[in-house]
């Protein structure tokens, strides 16, 4: 009994550190390779606009991102602190480390300034809600342009970002920051109010917001908000019998000529108004949206505009951006059956020990066709079926055996899904 408590002791000995933390998973394999093609896809679409890359660290310091640049609450952030008692975080947001950036390098500049990223966020969400805490992000930013040309050019990019990765149906909800705020200015409520239907629209309860709207003596045009989502001409119509609020007027006029815009680059077919849209972020100051697709209640791109935001680290700035989140995509791509059934590729040359020089030569030679080979040297006991089997375990398309100087025998692997 003894004996084989000790083996099980010994064979589970390691085994706690096999797993990772809530939040955050391994990606491997097929997997990974889809992963990394969809970001490469995505990545591909921004610098054909003329997007340059920029890279950001993956922690700074806590007051970039702390709540009143707009980013998310405190308690959301992963911290940690330096040698010197600074407190640091884990990246929960990349666009204030972007704009920081701008107003460290490009302070003199006044022309637009473009640029893109591929990196990580880091959100503590609670556990219970089973969302991934470490987050892979392709996204734009562009600075110092401040027309409705480039609003429509960022939420048609991001139509375009998708359909490049393979997505068919989506679309994307286009809203505007100062709908909000200026019907809560027209109906005169208090700031800890308009708060907390601030917070019930983000999480989408909008019976309560309905219900906490109706305990209020408001305006008609703030008790209707959370239904406003369809075509852009009748909610337009709608808020404007009910409003005079300046705010609220030009924020629908500029929605109106994104849509016309929109018109030319021949996707509103993937836009509908969400007037009652609202972000987490509240750094947005103008135009806004998300993109959802079916069987995935998670956004798979936001952006918006952000005017304030670069001010805030001494540069004054119109800014614009959009993130496509990579997690999600392979989500919805995976569950709409939209990847293709491929090998993760390439090959394996199997050879034994006495042609080694030979096999460093033909690797070389293939390589510099552009072909992916791995070297696998032959161990006398093992038989050539042995490691058939094990080329079709490690995904690969073929598997070379060099026999002899003159003699390569070349297998087709089969059977990899």
């Amino acid at each position: 009994m003894n004996q084989i408590r000790d083996e099980f002791q010994e064979n589970m000995e390691g085994q706690e550190l096999l797993h990772t933390p809530g939040g955050v998973r391994d990606v491997y394999g097929r997997e990974c390779a889809r992963k990394m093609h969809v970001k490469k896809e995505v990545h591909h679409i921004l610098k054909t606009h003329g997007f340059q890359d920029i890279e950001t660290p993956a922690f700074e310091y806590f007051d970039i991102f702390s709540k009143e640049r707009g980013t998310v609450q405190s308690r959301e952030m992963f911290k940690f602190f330096d040698r010197g008692n600074n407190t640091l975080v884990l990246r929960p947001d990349v666009t204030p480390s972007i704009a920081r950036c701008v107003a460290k390098y490009w302070r003199d500049e006044t022309m637009p300034i473009r640029l893109c990223y591929t990196g990580k966020t880091f959100v503590n969400t609670p556990p219970y809600k089973g969302k991934l805490q470490e987050v892979t992000q392709v996204g734009a930013e562009c600075f110092h342009d401040d027309t409705s040309d480039t609003d429509a050019e960022m939420i048609a990019m991001t139509v375009e970002c998708l359909k490049q990765c393979g997505l068919k149906e989506f679309q994307l909800e286009v809203g505007h920051a100062d709908l909000f705020r200026g019907l809560v200015e027209e109906a005169g409520i208090s700031q800890s109010e308009a708060q907390e239907l601030r917070e019930l629209i983000v999480s989408k309860n909008f019976f309560g917001a309905q219900e906490f709207v109706g305990r209020l003596e408001v305006a008609d045009s703030l008790k209707e908000i959370p239904e406003l989502l369809g075509a852009l001409t009748e909610c337009v119509q709608f808020v404007k019998e009910r409003t005079k609020n300046e705010r609220v007027l030009q924020a629908l006029e500029r929605l109106q000529k994104v849509e016309e815009i929109l018109g030319c680059y021949g996707c509103l077919d993937y836009v509908t108004v969400d007037f009652s849209m609202l972000s987490q972020y509240s750094y947005y100051t103008g135009v806004i949206f998300r993109a959802y697709t079916y069987g995935n209640g998670e956004a798979l791109a936001t952006g918006g505009r952000y005017d304030g935001l670069v001010q805030q680290f001494g540069k004054k700035a119109s800014a614009i951006g959009l993130a496509i989140v990579i997690d999600q995509l392979m989500l919805a791509l995976t569950r709409q059956n939209l990847f293709e059934d491929t090998t993760l590729g390439g090959g394996i040359l199997l050879y034994p020990q006495s042609l080694r020089k030979e096999a460093i030569g033909l690797a070389q030679k293939y390589r510099k066709e552009g072909r992916c080979i791995q070297m696998l040297r032959k161990a006398s006991a093992k038989s050539v079926e042995e490691y058939l089997e094990y080329a079709k375990r490690a995904d690969v398309e073929e598997l070379i055996y060099l026999e002899a100087v003159n003699k390569v025998e070349t297998y087709t692997i089969k059977g990899n899904k």
